[in-house]
């Protein structure tokens, strides 16, 4: 029986130096790569960035890559995997996602990220730097208030008691005390700009004139919106979604929550890391979740899906 496939789509923390190696094993798919990454990289070389942390986690450049990564893996398998049942993203992912679902193609996906980060990174003061942090053991409700209280934010819902949290690194160290009184803990992630905050609310409008620009299509796959996880099938839908998300909390738990009820029967992550099919896992384990990066080779991934 063929796998009522979901795809989701990596945000930023899961970069590592082999991000792109399983993608260029298909010779159109690296050099398409090589196309899609020279302008993101003036002056740079690729193994440059790869081999130097503040580059490759630089928003920066992080942006762009992770878009780049998503779409050179999704080049490579597009043609062998069966038809998805929906394109799912998380943070920057989402962007990517709505490359895989057809509705850009990857050159200006790739250079919508790089405005996105310009436009985020400006919402940065030097006197005043962001941070973003997961936190686990406090139940959401009690937690947002307590967040709110230190003027910090919810950014990303990814369980009943778990959350991706933002706001100025000032404020999470008067914060730290009490969340870890209350049984909290805190992992502080390498992200230098509390995406989906209000501190970018003034990056929300410009990336929307970006967005009216560069999508011109409807996507020939449904996607599901990070603020809501309703379905989209039309391109003036996700000029509202990637933008209001730039500033606006994602409910990841009722994304997962609406592959389950679609009938998703098994989850690829495209991209680096693994942290989305490891959520997904977690929370409908009667859903088969890989991700690529846990792969050698890309007819291994296909193999896994025709077994299912």
């Amino acid at each position: 029986m063929t796998p009522r496939l979901a795809l989701l789509c990596s945000g930023q923390g899961g970069q590592h130096a082999a991000m792109f190696e399983l993608a260029r094993r298909d010779a159109a798919s690296a050099q398409l790569l090589d196309q899609w990454l020279a302008p993101v990289l003036p002056g740079l070389s690729l193994q440059t960035v790869l081999s130097d942390q503040d580059l490759l986690f630089s928003n920066r450049l992080a942006q762009p890559l992770i878009v780049a990564a998503t779409a050179a893996i999704w080049s490579a398998l597009q043609t062998q995997l069966p038809t998805p049942e929906l394109v799912a993203g998380y943070s920057i992912g989402e962007l990517a996602a709505w490359h895989v679902a057809g509705a850009v193609p990857a050159p200006q996906a790739i250079a919508l990220a790089q405005a996105r980060a310009q436009l985020m990174d400006a919402c940065l003061l030097p006197q005043a730097p962001q941070a973003m942090f997961a936190v686990s053991g406090i139940a959401l409700r009690p937690l947002a208030s307590l967040l709110a209280s230190q003027r910090l934010h919810v950014a990303i819902e990814t369980d009943a008691d778990s959350c991706v949290a933002g706001g100025l690194q000032q404020d999470l160290l008067s914060a730290t005390a009490e969340i870890e009184r209350l049984g909290g803990k805190i992992t502080l992630l390498p992200v230098t700009v509390a995406s989906h905050t209000p501190l970018m609310a003034a990056a929300v409008a410009p990336f929307a004139d970006q967005l009216r620009q560069q999508l011109t299509q409807d996507p020939a796959l449904p996607l599901l919106s990070g603020l809501d996880a309703q379905l989209l099938t039309k391109k003036e839908q996700a000029i509202e979604a990637l933008s209001q998300q730039l500033a606006h909390t994602i409910h990841w738990s009722a994304c997962m929550d609406a592959c389950a009820e679609r009938g998703v029967t098994a989850a690829l992550e495209l991209g680096p890391g693994a942290a989305l099919a490891r959520m997904l896992a977690a929370r409908h384990p009667h859903i088969a979740c890989r991700s690529v990066s846990e792969f050698r080779s890309l007819q291994g991934i296909v193999g896994w899906l025709q077994r299912l």
